[in-house]
């Protein structure tokens, strides 16, 4: 493959930000392209980061997504409609003008923080974590975002100590980590270092949404808001693209435990209760199963009388048959194919010793008969 050409300012929103198991913009881009026309709408009800809803929208459709995980949403929200590059860099110098005023709560973190930021950056995070109103400003979230993206990963390329972009470790595992290896914090101006970055982002403008939006929320109940706004506008969905948590893979607290910080969540990768907590959906077979015959059911009244539904799944015995079977009960008029897609690349499974083969993942397609 070639190098990524960041040419228009949908290349250089689309990739907002690191998320673990996300969807390729590549993947995307091409279904929508394929599988709709300009003005169709496509819906996930797992959106992840946004990646699908952000697609439909550059391509001239509406792309409509729900999000359980808030590290996601405000990656999604903020693509489809970034506020101005100038509000965001006056935002970043008040935070960096608030900063000092959290030495002491800077100090009094645990010591995964003191390894992974310098003062200057703790300080910086302590001012954003209180500050930015994520849920409800334009301008906040769009900060949030930018930061997020850059809050940890490679040295040189991000405002932490080595760290993987996508996946924040166990505290306890960097510590060592980072100490075996004589690994310090690097000391940068978390201001100067955000403008920087704000400049390439917006260096080929911002893109539009339009009528494209990301809810945040568990899509058991979300879905209901999204069928009254259709039904108000007599409008059907076109493209169901979606790509479900696998069961039992992945914990998303833990995944973005430092991200979660940030946004207000605890300082430790421990398991919290709340909207985010999703043990009980992902990590109890009956439950999983529950879960997609409810999110795909509700879907199933979204969709328009031709339609396509589009969903990248794992090969695990659990997720795939759960998956199967409830698109098959909910969909029963539509041809169901199946297409293999095997990694290209080692997965994350490697971090904890496992460097095995992994089956890779597979392509449900139902189209309407």
């Amino acid at each position: 493959m070639g190098a990524r050409v960041y040419n228009t300012a949908a290349r250089r929103w689309q990739g907002v930000g690191p998320y673990y198991a996300m969807f390729p913009t590549g993947f995307a881009d091409s279904v929508v392209a394929r599988y709709t026309t300009p003005g169709d709408i496509v819906f996930d009800p797992f959106a992840g980061r946004g990646t699908a809803v952000f697609s439909a929208a550059h391509q001239g459709r509406e792309g409509i997504g729900i999000e359980i995980n808030p590290v996601g949403w405000v990656y999604g929200k903020t693509k489809l409609r970034p506020a101005a590059q100038s509000e965001v860099a006056v935002r970043f110098h008040e935070l960096g003008r608030l900063a000092p005023n959290y030495h002491s709560a800077a100090e009094a973190l645990p010591t995964f923080f003191h390894h992974c930021y310098s003062r200057r950056t703790r300080e910086f995070l302590l001012a954003a974590r209180e500050n930015l109103d994520w849920r409800k400003s334009s301008v906040d979230r769009t900060a949030m975002a930018l930061l997020l993206v850059y809050l940890h990963g490679k040295r040189g390329q991000a405002l932490s100590n080595q760290m993987m972009q996508t996946k924040a470790m166990a505290p306890d595992y960097a510590v060592r980590w980072w100490c075996e290896r004589g690994l310090v914090p690097p000391d940068l101006d978390p201001v100067d270092f955000l403008l920087s970055r704000l400049g390439w982002r917006y260096a080929k403008g911002a893109p539009s949404g339009g009528r494209s939006e990301m809810h945040l929320g568990d899509s058991e109940q979300r879905i209901s808001q999204v069928h009254a706004t259709l039904m108000q506008r007599q409008e059907k969905v076109r493209l169901l693209l979606t790509s479900p948590p696998y069961f039992a893979l992945t914990n998303y607290h833990y995944d973005q435990w430092v991200r979660l910080w940030v946004l207000g969540g605890p300082p430790n990768a421990n398991r919290v209760v709340g909207s985010h907590d999703l043990r009980g959906k992902f990590e109890s077979s009956t439950r999983y199963r529950t879960l997609l015959r409810n999110v795909f059911g509700s879907a199933s009244k979204l969709m328009a009388e031709r339609s396509t539904i589009y969903v990248r799944t794992g090969l695990g015995e659990v997720t795939l048959d759960a998956t199967l079977r409830a698109l098959r009960e909910v969909f029963p008029d539509h041809r169901l194919d199946t297409t293999m897609q095997p990694y290209s690349k080692p997965t994350q499974t490697r971090l904890f010793g496992d460097s095995s083969v992994k089956a890779g993942e597979i392509d449900v397609v139902m189209t309407s008969n």
